[in-house]
């Protein structure tokens, strides 16, 4: 969804085998800042949590993987993480599942005159294309394609904070 060419090509090569090992990929994230860095996140597809054996497994693997493979030219560092607790809302299933929380979304381009959006996420529409958030400064509810979001991620709250050691947020 927020991929570039590269970044959906490391997907495709990824997915269906972390998936076997038990695991979901987050996002995928190629950065050139100081040298390439390919960012993993993942988490366990049971209890959606991610401990640090399971980073070091997950590292390794893909390391196989994309020593074969070889998409990415030259030298890069690989990354792999949790999501963490204000994480980047990227699948569709992660917007219905954190419904009811503060987000922040960005869109590639102005609707009604703005980019930015941070209010209480409603969750994907029944049109299965957007999402609904009801923004936290005009009180109004705006629908956002999907097509059109350039980033989208929870936002850190008390309340968060709380859902999430009760281990309590909606699945």
């Amino acid at each position: 969804m927020y991929y570039n060419i590269l970044e959906q090509e490391i997907h495709d090569l990824l997915e269906e085998p972390l998936s076997s090992m038990g695991y979901n990929i987050v996002r995928i994230k190629l950065l050139e800042q100081n040298g390439s860095v390919l960012q993993v996140m993942a988490e366990r597809k049971t209890d959606f949590e991610l401990s640090v054996s399971d980073c070091t497994k997950i590292s390794n693997f893909i390391s196989d993987i994309l020593d074969v493979e070889d998409p990415i030219s030259g030298n890069y560092n690989l990354e792999v993480s949790s999501p963490g607790i204000d994480r980047p809302l990227v699948r569709k299933e992660d917007f219905n599942r954190y419904s009811d929380n503060l987000v922040k979304i960005v869109t590639r381009y102005p609707l009604d005159g703005r980019r930015r959006f941070r209010g209480n996420l409603e969750g994907v529409n029944e049109d299965n294309e957007s999402v609904s958030v009801i923004l936290n400064d005009t009180k109004e509810k705006v629908k956002i394609l999907f097509d059109d979001i350039e980033s989208a991620k929870l936002v850190l709250t008390d309340e968060l904070l709380s859902k999430n050691s009760k281990s309590d947020i909606s699945n």
